[in-house]
């Protein structure tokens, strides 16, 4: 039986808080020697009283059904974390990094940073929602300016969206995924209703223009024919 106070010891605080509030991927026991640890930090967590009744009932569960497997030498099932969820049908479900990384080149990094967000919602992870949120304005507000600095000098050209959507993909990937999200065990989340909602958000934003075109005098719809290529 894995001794999770001594594997707490060398944990930091926020990984310790991570075993909390993301408690319902990992086994009862790893969190209460988690809730424990910061207790004997001077640091209690606010969600402790509500959280150890159940968690101490699913520890004792869990301890019961170890000692059975022992008891009749029936070897425990393989997992690659012991504190995490092993059953499939348990595991969250989750946007994979494909999907997310597939969502945001045709339609930018808005539907993959919707995607990673539901992710985060699912798992409890509010601080670090709040965080890609920050990160998804800050990177807008950057590529305006960007932009701003760069049509003047270089006029349009095809490559900007790449290379805006580019450094974003690669963060919720590289760094979002990894730290915040970081699933050994999920399961995946069916792609098509989100994909059926980016195909008539483009849609409606495609009549929305469309309208708002025919709205404005003919000079300037004619100038905005000239400026669209030729098919």
């Amino acid at each position: 039986m894995e001794d999770y106070a001594a594997k707490m010891l060398l944990k930091t605080d926020a990984a310790l808080r991570e075993y909390v509030t993301g408690h319902v991927q990992y086994r009862e026991a790893a969190v209460l020697a988690a809730l424990d640890e910061l207790r004997r930090r001077g640091q209690p967590a606010p969600e402790e009283a509500a959280l150890r009744p159940s968690l101490e009932a699913g520890a004792a569960a869990q301890r019961t059904l170890d000692e059975a497997a022992e008891a009749a030498q029936i070897r425990p099932r393989p997992t690659e974390t012991p504190d995490a969820v092993e059953a499939d049908e348990n595991a969250p479900a989750l946007y994979s990094p494909v999907t997310i990384v597939l969502f945001s080149i045709p339609f930018t990094l808005l539907a993959g940073g919707v995607l990673l967000g539901l992710n985060l919602w699912r798992l409890g992870r509010k601080r670090a929602l709040l965080g890609l949120v920050a990160f998804i304005g800050a990177y807008l507000l950057a590529g305006v300016l960007a932009l701003s600095w760069a049509l003047p000098r270089f006029g349009l050209s095809p490559w900007y969206g790449p290379l805006f959507n580019l450094p974003a993909i690669l963060a919720y990937v590289l760094w979002f995924w990894p730290r915040y999200v970081g699933q050994p065990v999920y399961r995946n989340r069916s792609w098509l209703p989100p994909l059926l909602v980016c195909f008539a958000l483009a849609y409606g934003a495609q009549r929305f223009n469309s309208y708002v075109l025919k709205q404005q005098p003919k000079e300037v719809q004619q100038e905005f024919e000239r400026m669209m290529p030729k098919q």
